[in-house]
């Protein structure tokens, strides 16, 4: 989230790209599905296709409200609040009911020891396989400043799992 706000700053492409990778940090990528099937907080009653849709739907609701918060911020920025005000009003509502309401069907919230695993996978993810072959694709294609990007987003999803696992470490001292 912290490389996702040196980003929005900026318009068109690195904007987009900053709601999109905050996006993929919230959620963990794809891995959230598997993980929290295997954490057993999907509900059971849920039909596999109609799971993947909440996914599918999650991810535009998470989307959604990123990506009008910069168009708020934007708004805000250029002199006019009523607008930047329909955005946020908007971004709320995809955030804390849509999303939350889906999140809830989907089981996407365990205990803090299944939580916790869950971000490590995610960001685990996004380390090692995520955001390096993204760089490498970018370089391929010649989009140096985006491989450079998403090499640092890469680095700091490395100190997010990092810091995920000392707290797991931790919280399962707690309990000992």
């Amino acid at each position: 989230m912290k490389a996702a706000m040196k980003l929005g700053n900026h318009s068109g492409l690195f904007g987009w790209m900053a709601a999109g990778m905050a996006v993929a940090g919230a959620l963990g990528g794809l891995a959230y599905a598997t993980a929290a099937r295997r954490n057993g907080r999907v509900p059971e009653a849920v039909n596999a296709h109609v799971r993947q849709r909440l996914l599918e739907a999650m991810h535009g609701e998470a989307f959604a409200y990123l990506k009008y918060s910069l168009f708020a911020a934007e708004a805000r920025r250029s002199g006019h609040p009523k607008l930047a005000a329909l955005f946020e009003r908007t971004a709320r509502t995809e955030r804390y009911e849509h999303f939350a309401e889906e999140a809830k069907l989907a089981g996407l919230v365990g205990d803090n020891e299944a939580n916790l695993k869950d971000a490590i996978e995610g960001e685990g993810y996004e380390t090692k396989t995520m955001y390096p072959e993204f760089a490498t694709e970018a370089e391929t294609a010649g989009d140096t400043q985006v491989a450079e990007r998403f090499r640092e987003i890469g680095r700091d999803e490395a100190k997010h799992r990092d810091e995920f696992e000392t707290a797991l470490r931790e919280l399962q001292k707690q309990r000992k």
